[in-house]
C-alpha cells in the first residue's frame, strides 16, 4: 500500500540532524554536541505555575488562538523587548511549538509552484514543509557573506514565482544574526512587493553581543513572525510557539491551526503565561553562561587552526572541516569512531553546508573541555 502514499511525503527524509544523533546514540560513551537543546532546567517558578494549573483542573480546551491572558502577555512582552506591536485579539496565535507555527504559515500562504528563498546553509525543518505545501525551496548561497542573507544575496534568486523569503536569525546552524542596518536594507528592498517574509526568531532572547532587532518592526505588513519559549526559557518539551502576523493574514492561519490541533496544551499555556509575565529576564543568566562558553570554544577552535565565524546568537558554531576529509559526513563519522565525540555534518543543512560541521555548545563547560581536548587530539593525529 506504500505506493498510495502522497508523493510529497514519500520523498521527504528524516532530518539529517536526528539521523546522525540516532546513529551516534547507539555508541557507548559518546559526548554529543549535536542537538540544539538548552542544558538548563525550566525555571522553577514556571514549573510551579504549571503544577498549580493541573491542581486547579485547568485541563480543558482553550480558545483556538490561545488564552486571551497569554496573548495579551505575549503582546506586551514583544512590545517591551523588540518594539513590536501586535494586537492580542487578532494578530497572535499560540501554537504547538515554533515548528507548527512555521507549518501553518507555509500552508496558508503557499500554492503549487510558488518559490521560497532560504539561506544556505539553514535548519533542515523548512524544506519539507515548503514541499508539502506544493512549493519549491530555493537556496541562496550565504557562504561568502558570513552566512548572512543580505539584500544583495537575495536579489539574484528572485523570480516572478517568489512568494516568501525566510529570515531565520539568529541562525541555526551558524549562530549569526543580522544587524538593524542589514534588516532595514532588506525591508526597504521588499517593501510593496507581493512577497512575504517569514522571520523565524526563536533564538531572539539568546543574542550575545547586541539586542535582537526584528524585521517585524520595520515591515509588519509583509512579515510573519515566528517565536516561542523553547530556547528562551528552556521549555522545549512544553511545545509553546508563537505566530504573529497582520490580522488579515493571521485570520486565515488561525483556520489552518484550528483544524490542525484545535489549541496548544492548556497546562503549557499557563506555564507560558508565567514565563511571559514574571520570567521576562529568565534568559539573562543563560545568555551569560552561553557567552562564556562561546568565547571559550572560539578560542580553542582558533588555537586548533579551525576556520569559523564568531556566532553572536543561539548556541552553535559552524566550522570548516580539515581539508584532508572529502565530506563532512566522513569527518563526523571518523571523529565519533575514534574519539567518541559527536558533531553534526554540515551536509544536514543543505548542500551549502557541505565542508562544515555544526557544534552545539549547549552543554556543560566540563563537557566542552573534554570534548575539545578530544577534538584537538583527533586533529593532531589526522
Amino acid at each position: 500500500m506504500e505506493h498510495l502514499i502522497n508523493p510529497n511525503v514519500r520523498q521527504i527524509e528524516l532530518s539529517g540532524i536526528r539521523k546522525f544523533y540516532n546513529l551516534v546514540s547507539e555508541i557507548d560513551g559518546v559526548l554529543s554536541f549535536t542537538i540544539g537543546l538548552p542544558d538548563f532546567p525550566t525555571p522553577l517558578h514556571i514549573k510551579e505555575q504549571a503544577i498549580e494549573a493541573i491542581e486547579n483542573d485547568m485541563t480543558t480546551y482553550t480558545h483556538n488562538a490561545g488564552t486571551p491572558a497569554l496573548r495579551k502577555a505575549i503582546s506586551a512582552f514583544m512590545a517591551e523587548k523588540y518594539s513590536l506591536n501586535y494586537d492580542s485579539a487578532s494578530e497572535i496565535i499560540v501554537t504547538v511549538g515554533a515548528s507548527q507555527a512555521i507549518d501553518i504559515a507555509f500552508r496558508t500562504i503557499l500554492q503549487q509552484g510558488d518559490e521560497v528563498i532560504l539561506p544556505g546553509p539553514v535548519y533542515p525543518g523548512y524544506e519539507p514543509l515548503i514541499k508539502l505545501a506544493g512549493a519549491v525551496p530555493v537556496y541562496a548561497d550565504t557562504t561568502d557573506t558570513s552566512f548572512k542573507m543580505t539584500k544583495d544575496v537575495i536579489e539574484p534568486y528572485m523570480t516572478e514565482k517568489t512568494k516568501c523569503i525566510v529570515l531565520p536569525y539568529p541562525s541555526n546552524p551558524t549562530g549569526v544574526s543580522l544587524t538593524r542596518e542589514e534588516l532595514t536594507e532588506i525591508a526597504e528592498f521588499l517593501r510593496g512587493k507581493d512577497i512575504f517574509v517569514l522571520a523565524d526568531e526563536i533564538y531572539s532572547e539568546l543574542t550575545l553581543d547586541r539586542k535582537h532587532t526584528s524585521i517585524g518592526s520595520m515591515l509588519k505588513e509583509q512579515t510573519i513572525l515566528i517565536n516561542g519559549l523553547s530556547k528562551s526559557h528552556a521549555m522545549t518539551g512544553w511545545r509553546i510557539g508563537i505566530l504573529m502576523a497582520p490580522s488579515e493574514i493571521a485570520k486565515h492561519m488561525l483556520k489552518v491551526h484550528q483544524y490542525n490541533v484545535s489549541c496548544a496544551s492548556s497546562i503549557s499555556q499557563m506555564a507560558a503565561l508565567e514565563a511571559m509575565q514574571n520570567g521576562k529576564d529568565d534568559a539573562v543568566m543563560m545568555k551569560k553562561e552561553y557567552k562564556n562558553r562561546r568565547n571559550y570554544v572560539y578560542r580553542r577552535f582558533k588555537q586548533m587552526g579551525l576556520e569559523t565565524v564568531l556566532p553572536d546568537g543561539a548556541f552553535y558554531f559552524f566550522v570548516k572541516i580539515p581539508k584532508k576529509f572529502s565530506t563532512s559526513l566522513d569527518f563526523s563519522l571518523e571523529l565519533v569512531r575514534t574519539k567518541k565525540i559527536a558533531v553534526v555534518p554540515g551536509s544536514a543543512f543543505s548542500s551549502y553546508g557541505e565542508g562544515y560541521f555544526r557544534f552545539s555548545y549547549a552543554v556543560s563547560m566540563e563537557s566542552l573541555v573534554i570534548g575539545l581536548d578530544r577534538l584537538e587530539q583527533f586533529l593532531e593525529e589526522s
